[in-house]
């Protein structure tokens, strides 16, 4: 456990060394989560009570959606382009020889990177929203602590997404397209263009059902309420635990076939 603490401090300082990247990434957010805000007014103000949210609810979960954007690599960016180049250059023979598991190391890398993503990128494009605009934040601690844990675990399941996605560098001589692939399904399941809610019958229900609800969605819904009563609150944090056991269980199977024989690529 101490090795992956260790791990994780070192993801953490890494993506702390890059002050310019942060600080252009926060005015992103911020822009960004203001010109979605906007948009997101004149829709709700023809829609009113679109998906189930009021106006303060809906400009809620743009700056919140925002303040986890870099967190949870929703448009891109983590750890699985390096894991593929490890894999294209033969690096990863090193990583399989060390007296750590593979997918432990690359999780706790990536938790130490969303760590500093979320204090780093996340808090100033929510203060700004707040002070922009009347936001449905609750002023329970527990349900801010329910969302935390609820973070934590989609952030687990968007790991083990992405770490699928490395893996594939094992059979694929360039990962570029099936990231490509990757992060236009992360856009538009998870719910960073539109509230999945607003999705009506049996397609909405599908979108809710799979995963990737599980790493925006699923949090963004504890945090404004949906899931108030303790029994709703569980269902969904049960639901993201689930989607993070079966999806890192299918990962360590994936990586046990491919490391069975390991080929670098070239030579």
């Amino acid at each position: 456990m101490r090795l992956y603490l260790a791990v994780a401090a070192g993801g953490f300082r890494r993506y702390a060394t890059y002050g310019t990247a942060t600080a252009a990434g926060v005015f992103t957010n911020t822009v960004f989560g203001f010109i979605v805000a906007y948009t997101y007014l004149a829709l709700w103000t023809e829609r009113p009570g679109l998906g189930g949210y009021d106006r303060a609810e809906a400009l809620a979960f743009v700056f919140v959606s925002q303040s986890l954007l870099a967190a949870a690599a929703l448009i891109g960016g983590g750890f699985q382009e390096e894991l593929q180049e490890r894999i294209r250059t033969g690096d990863i023979a090193v990583d399989l020889y060390r007296p750590a598991d593979l997918q432990l190391w690359w999780l706790a890398a990536d938790l130490g990177r969303a760590a500093f993503q979320l204090l780093g990128r996340g808090v100033v494009p929510l203060l700004a929203g707040a002070l922009a605009f009347p936001l449905a934040l609750p002023s329970a601690p527990g349900r801010w602590l329910l969302f935390l844990v609820s973070v934590l675990l989609g952030l687990v399941v968007g790991f083990a997404l992405r770490f699928l996605v490395g893996l594939a560098g094992f059979w694929l001589m360039d990962g570029s397209g099936i990231n490509m692939v990757s992060t236009v399904v992360m856009i538009a399941f998870s719910g960073v263009l539109l509230p999945l809610t607003v999705f009506p019958g049996w397609f909405g229900e599908l979108l809710r059902a799979l995963p990737w609800s599980a790493v925006l969605q699923v949090p963004l819904d504890v945090l404004l309420g949906r899931h108030s009563g303790s029994g709703s609150a569980v269902r969904a944090l049960v639901f993201q635990l689930g989607w993070a056991l079966a999806l890192l269980g299918v990962g360590r199977l994936v990586q046990s076939a491919a490391t069975r024989k390991v080929v670098v690529q070239g030579g």
